[in-house]
């Protein structure tokens, strides 16, 4: 098995091979909460990248999740909080969603061969996932704005710690290989390691700084977000 890191949406091109396993990841906050309303029982995430078209699908009676730039959209029944979605509010529901940064790499890596949803909070189960069925992986970060973000790169570090478990892994670049060094120094405490970084202050800036510590909580999670391109959903893979 390769693994490979995607650093940012905009060096994705540079990365992607044909017959990839992509995991887009979105640690502050996507694809954690798309994972969580998954777990909560949401039967579909459907993945849009503009502020127009998930009005759309509002007005035709869809939920909504809708952020930019870490806030709540004030057309939207949620926001990018995973303690939005409960149980009550999304079981036996689709979910129409879109963000800042992790819808829209979901839609530069939409002809992947595979396109899988990663966080802290699933990766003992994509681990599994991608050992059982992956050849080569590139981990997709989303970042911020076509930037690099720690938080992101990190996931990829711990995935290639988790696969590495199964002795069959080749590092695909360079990226895996920074990654895997930030990991090194963050795993004792990651939250600490991020403390500084750009995006957990604007999670602080906007009184969300008690998703961060859910969204760094390893193996909270069993379920494997997988995108289908022919509805262009994302369910549970089972």
């Amino acid at each position: 098995m390769i693994i490979d890191i995607a650093p940012s949406p905009a060096l994705y091109p540079y990365y992607r091979k044909e017959n990839d396993t992509v995991i887009v990841v979105d640690i502050f906050r996507a694809s954690t909460t798309m994972c969580r309303m998954l777990h909560n029982g949401a039967t579909a995430i459907i993945p849009v990248a503009e502020i127009e078209e998930a009005k759309r699908y509002k007005n035709d009676g869809y939920l909504v999740g809708a952020e930019r730039h870490t806030r709540k959209c004030d057309f939207a029944d949620f926001g990018n909080s995973p303690f939005d979605y409960t149980p009550e509010r999304v079981a036996g529901r689709e979910v129409v969603f879109t963000t800042t940064n992790g819808t829209m790499a979901i839609s530069e890596g939409a002809n992947a061969q595979e396109l899988l949803i990663g966080s802290f909070s699933n990766i003992g189960a994509l681990s599994h996932y991608c050992i059982e069925h992956a050849e080569r992986i590139v981990v997709l970060c989303a970042g911020w704005n076509n930037r690099i973000n720690l938080e992101d790169m990190l996931f990829g570090g711990a995935l290639l710690e988790r696969l590495s478990a199964s002795g069959k892994v080749t590092i695909g670049s360079d990226a895996v290989r920074v990654a895997q060094l930030l990991w090194l120094q963050a795993k004792a405490d990651p939250m600490g390691f991020l403390k500084n970084s750009e995006h957990y202050g604007r999670l602080l800036a906007n009184g969300a700084e008690g998703d961060a510590a859910y969204c760094l909580s390893s193996d909270t999670l069993e379920v494997v977000p997988l995108y289908n391109r022919t509805d262009k959903k994302i369910r549970v893979f089972r």
